[in-house]
């Protein structure tokens, strides 16, 4: 089953695909917040395009899981995509998914001006590969 996630920030939005079996996570593309209805417009077109069959939203929650105002906005983009596309969508626990994007690349001697700039697909790859490695009876 393909898979699409989705990390909503507030000025760019990170969007990442799994492979056809589900197993494997990689970046898209970053699209720039536009609004509500517009950015869920965008990634419900880019949905139907890659063929998913459910989108992942992150969303951040607070350590003892209750809701942050970076939740809420998530749980409301999730409920704008639902109405722009049949494509299943859910949130997924995104915490602290830029700070081990970023972890990733020093471990991959990526030099410091290189892991600068925009990193929100790969936030997003990151969100998508935890959902894709949860235990399918604990998602």
């Amino acid at each position: 089953m393909k898979v699409m996630a989705v990390d909503p920030g507030e000025k760019r939005l990170g969007i990442a695909v799994s492979d056809e079996t589900g197993n494997l996570a990689r970046p898209l593309m970053v699209i720039i917040h536009v609004n509500l209805k517009s950015d869920a417009a965008q990634i419900a077109s880019i949905a139907d395009e890659q063929k998913v069959e459910l989108i992942i939203i992150g969303a951040a929650f607070g350590s003892e899981g209750q809701e942050t105002p970076a939740s809420r906005h998530a749980s409301r983009l999730m409920a704008e995509i639902c109405l722009q596309t049949e494509t299943r969508c859910v949130l997924w626990d995104e915490s602290g998914s830029t700070i081990n994007t970023l972890s990733i690349l020093r471990e991959m001697n990526i030099r410091k001006n290189r892991r600068t700039g925009h990193q929100d697909d790969l936030a997003a790859a990151n969100i998508l590969q935890s959902y894709l490695d949860t235990p399918e009876e604990l998602r």
